[in-house]
């Protein structure tokens, strides 16, 4: 699980958190303002609609959903002795929608559809007001996303015409085949990646086999990129002073610790994240 978020509806705090990159409400945060509080979980998921729709949606969103044991769930709904909770949903049929998450900020969470169909019934109203504010939030991470985007690309171009003519004029002999030329750049993209990161972008893409098509300058941080951009420039100079690889990689690897150490507490950069 991601990072908590919260959102206040009507007066309640909501938490959401994020599962394999989808968004759960805690249902326990829902009824936090209800008369009955966590017993209305419990009666909502006794309710054989409630357990036709939590069908419905597994079938539509779990390739594994365990329909078998679902049918039986559904045919005790309704009885005076059916109980459901979501611990005993997930271990039955295998669901994804409902999640107990234990610890600080715990309770029961669900996938936002079925947290917008306990919302309804709860109160039309309630559901009403769950989804404006839910819209805003994700409307501000976008937002910040894009903003996050723009600084991304704006600190990964800053001095990278300045390396690359470094490389160009000084590391590329001239009429070198094409293949030879494009080997120079990404070696010596390397040897900024092993100097801030600690490891070429192979041995990132080998302990990452998850993350296809991607590559680790991706996953840095905004730290780690203002840095990168003052290795380009530094490793620009020194390619110019025809220092060799072996001690441009020692000398731009203390340069980014220093320059890491300084930046962890920098205010600016802290609004900037």
């Amino acid at each position: 699980m991601s990072k908590t978020k919260s959102i206040l509806v009507q007066g309640a705090e909501i938490h959401i958190t994020s599962i394999n990159d989808l968004d759960f409400i805690s249902l326990t945060d829902m009824v936090s303002g209800f008369e009955g509080g966590g017993s209305l979980i419990d009666a909502w998921l006794r309710n054989k609609n409630t357990v036709t729709f939590l069908g419905v949606w597994e079938s539509l969103n779990n390739p594994d959903f365990n329909s078998l044991e679902f049918e039986g769930i559904k045919n005790n709904a309704g009885l005076n002795s059916f109980s459901l909770s979501a611990k005993k949903w997930v271990t039955s049929t295998n669901g994804i929608g409902l999640v107990s998450k234990a610890g600080r900020y715990g309770g029961t969470f669900a996938h936002r559809d079925i947290a917008f169909e306990f919302g309804s019934w709860l109160s039309p109203e309630f559901k009403l007001y769950l989804i404006k504010e839910f819209q805003r939030l994700k409307e501000q991470e976008i937002s910040s996303e894009q903003l996050e985007w723009n600084i991304r690309r704006s600190l990964t171009k800053t001095n990278y015409l300045i390396h690359t003519n470094a490389i160009k004029e000084h590391l590329i002999p001239p009429k070198l085949p094409i293949k030879k030329v494009g080997y120079i750049y990404a070696t010596e993209a390397d040897l900024l990646n092993k100097a801030l990161f600690g490891k070429t972008a192979k041995e990132w893409r080998t302990e990452n086999k998850d993350k296809k098509n991607s590559n680790i300058r991706e996953y840095a941080t905004v730290e780690q990129l203002v840095v990168l951009a003052s290795l380009e420039s530094q490793n620009a100079l020194l390619i110019e002073q025809g220092m060799e690889q072996s001690e441009r990689v020692i000398t731009l690897n203390k340069l980014a610790i220093n320059q890491m150490k300084s930046l962890v507490n920098n205010s600016t950069i802290k609004k900037l994240k």
